[in-house]
């Protein structure tokens, strides 16, 4: 909606009849919004917005038990539809009555309007019209705050086509190519092991044979150790703070991380291209050769692997699953939302909370409202 176009009118009446999974309006104030397309993303599930569908959600939005952020109220002016016909809604009302309606819902649109500024694509700091790869550098120290403002809708990268199909990617792609190497390399891993060769010398004159039987306790360290990895990777390297002044590291932040903190439901970028992941899982097996014996390396490098593509799976399905209330996978679902949407320097585990703790990363707890 552009500001020379007058929105359209509803009925208290035609809001509340849209209440159905296919079509679910609801009103912050006046405002009616179409949440339609959004019911299967919400972190807090779709009953909870579906038990609220043709109603004022305003309570709601200010909690308890959950204060939604500026990013979400930002984030629900993209569904905004147009406005209830209050004139209809009071006619039974006094003219007094009506006077005192019409100003107490002025003050609640200004507060609402107050608390952030709204989506509006045709005056944002970039062109959407155009690739944004080569936009993003020059927003210099306005880039932290702009990648950080969630928008729903896709991204481009670049004018080519053939380059821009490198940065996309299905989410089965993921186990469709490496899901056949941890198959082979757990199958090799048990081969070498069991010929009962392999040593891991704890000092330079004391080693132990490592037997066939230890492979599948490598294999979950070598899950466990992944967790950690994908720590790391997502607090110190996607989550770098690129200096305002330096073009090429804004640019290669946004195309790494920053373009998922954007745009965080474009199914098409939210797991790792394998083209684009293969030089790092390359890495990863050179060094873990370097460090340990052929079978002990394997067997932690194929169970690192495996943890590796639960991460992709996982991380596709809290942005894109609708799992079940109070289980926990809608307790990651939540937790990645709210590093979304309010606490992006903090809740940097996907597959799991745990090193948060230690680190003093993790969003704070708060209580979830259940669905009625």
């Amino acid at each position: 909606m552009t500001p020379s176009v007058s929105p359209r009118v509803f009925s208290r009446k035609e809001v509340a009849q849209h209440c159905t999974e296919d079509s679910c309006w609801v009103l912050l104030g006046t405002r009616v919004y179409d949440v339609s397309g959004f019911l299967r993303l919400h972190p807090g599930g779709e009953t909870l917005i579906l038990s609220r569908s043709g109603t004022d959600i305003t309570g709601a939005f200010d909690g308890p038990p959950h204060r939604h952020s500026e990013n979400a109220r930002r984030w629900m002016e993209q569904y905004y539809i147009g406005e209830l016909d209050i004139t209809s809604a009071t006619t039974t009302q006094t003219p007094r009555e009506r006077r005192k309606a019409s100003e107490h819902t002025e003050e609640e649109e200004q507060t609402l309007a107050s608390r952030c500024s709204k989506v509006d694509l045709e005056t944002d700091l970039v062109d959407w019209q155009k690739p944004l790869a080569w936009q993003v550098g020059h927003l210099g120290e306005k880039y932290d705050t702009w990648v950080h403002q969630p928008v729903d809708r896709p991204i481009r990268f670049f004018q080519s086509e053939l380059m821009e199909a490198t940065t996309k990617t299905s989410w089965y792609m993921v186990p469709l190519v490496w899901m056949p190497l941890v198959l082979y390399l757990s199958w090799h891993c048990y081969i070498t092991l069991a010929q009962e060769k392999t040593r891991l010398f704890l000092t330079k004159e004391y080693s132990i044979i490592i037997h066939w039987y230890c492979f599948p306790f490598l294999f979950l360290l070598g899950m466990f150790m992944w967790t950690f990895i994908e720590y790391c990777i997502h607090r110190f390297l996607f989550h770098m703070r690129p200096p305002a002044h330096n073009y090429y590291l804004i640019t290669l932040h946004f195309l790494l991380h920053g373009q998922h903190h954007k745009s965080p439901f474009d199914g098409s970028r939210l797991v790792f291209p394998p083209g684009l992941a293969s030089p790092v899982i390359g890495g990863f097996y050179l060094l873990f050769d370097q460090l340990f014996p052929v079978g002990v390396s394997h067997s932690l490098f194929v169970g690192g692997l495996c943890g590796y593509v639960l991460y992709d799976m996982i991380h596709y399905y809290v942005h894109y699953g609708s799992p079940q209330q109070g289980s926990y996978m809608q307790r990651l679902k939540a937790y990645h939302i709210k590093h979304h949407f309010e606490h992006q320097r903090a809740g940097f585990g996907i597959t799991t909370t745990l090193w948060d703790y230690p680190f003093n990363t993790a969003i704070p707890d708060e209580p979830t409202e259940r669905a009625d």
